[in-house]
């Protein structure tokens, strides 16, 4: 391990197992918390011993019950669906490869060539809601941006390293001015 940082929500994690030139891999990882998990679960729990006791003391329908256990596999199924980490592996020679890790073990990967990618950019994206940075490729031959991390919104400080390291990879001299800008 090469480099980490932490916050409340996220852990940054620069791997280095190879020789820089040949594989340059980042991790952004969710820090797990065991009380949603928990409560998930729980209420979970509630929703069908409510069920059960209107139907078994109240002598309601058993569709109370059905509807329950419908309500309890979606809330566990979107626990399942909450994202690990997501990880950026650089290999200069070849491309980038994007990938996401679930809580469910499945993994999507995305390859990008290097020949490919015009420029890595960083953008300030401000929503009614909220306002975060993202990290983007310009990809010859797409319409539209490609992000690096779909899933996840790491903070600036933990996007920089990587942003920076793309910028090696692909020869674009990286400065702060010219890179990041407002979206």
């Amino acid at each position: 391990m090469v480099g980490s940082s932490t916050n409340s929500r996220y852990k940054y994690l620069h791997d280095c197992k190879w020789p820089r030139e040949a594989v340059d891999v980042h991790h952004i990882i969710v820090r797990k918390s065991g009380a949603k998990g928990f409560f998930v679960y729980f209420f979970a729990l509630i929703i069908l011993a409510t069920a059960f006791y209107l139907f078994l003391v109240k002598e309601k329908s058993v569709i109370i019950v059905l509807w329950s256990l419908l309500l309890d596999a979606f809330l566990v199924k979107l626990l399942r669906k909450s994202v690990e980490k997501e990880s950026v592996v650089v290999m200069p020679a070849f491309g980038v490869q994007l990938e996401t890790h679930y809580v469910s073990g499945k993994i999507i990967r995305r390859f990008v060539p290097m020949d490919k990618i015009l420029k890595p950019v960083l953008l300030e994206c401000v929503t009614p809601v909220t306002c975060y940075w993202s990290l983007s490729f310009i990809v010859h031959g797409e319409a539209e941006l490609v992000l690096v991390f779909k899933e996840l919104r790491p903070p600036m400080k933990m996007l920089v390293p990587i942003w920076k390291a793309l910028c090696a990879a692909t020869g674009i001299k990286g400065s702060s001015n010219t890179s990041m800008e407002d979206g």
